[in-house]
C-alpha cells in the first residue's frame, strides 16, 4: 500500500470552499479505487494550512488513478472549482509506506 500526502497551504478567507472542494475529492480517489483517509483542516495554530490522505494499493494503482483523474468530467470539474475559486495557494505531495506492525 501507498500513501499520499497532500500538504496545502490554503487561503484562510476561502476556508468554506476549500471544505467544498475536499468533499467533491473524497468521492473521487474512492470511485477511482483508492481509499480517502480524509481532508484535516485548520484548527489551531496556523490558518492557511490543510491536509489531506489517501491510499492505493500501490504505486501503479495511483499512477492509473492520475491518468484516469484527467479525463474525467468530475475531476475536470473539481480541478476548475479550485482554480475559479483560487482557494489553494500551493501544495506539495509525498508519498509513504505504513508499518503495521508484526504479527
Amino acid at each position: 500500500m501507498i500513501t499520499c500526502y497532500l500538504n496545502y497551504v490554503i487561503d484562510p478567507y476561502k476556508l468554506k470552499e476549500f471544505e467544498h472542494y475536499a468533499n467533491l475529492w473524497i468521492p473521487l480517489v474512492n470511485k477511482f479505487g483508492g481509499e480517502h483517509h480524509g481532508y484535516f483542516l485548520p484548527s489551531e495554530g496556523a490558518n492557511n494550512k490543510a491536509l489531506a490522505l489517501f491510499s492505493f494499493p500501490n504505486l501503479a494503482a495511483y499512477e492509473e488513478y492520475r491518468t484516469k483523474s484527467l479525463l474525467d468530467v468530475e475531476c475536470i470539474s473539481a480541478f476548475q472549482y479550485a482554480e475559479d475559486t483560487k482557494c489553494i495557494l500551493s501544495y506539495d505531495r509525498s508519498f509513504f509506506r505504513p508499518v503495521l506492525g508484526r504479527s
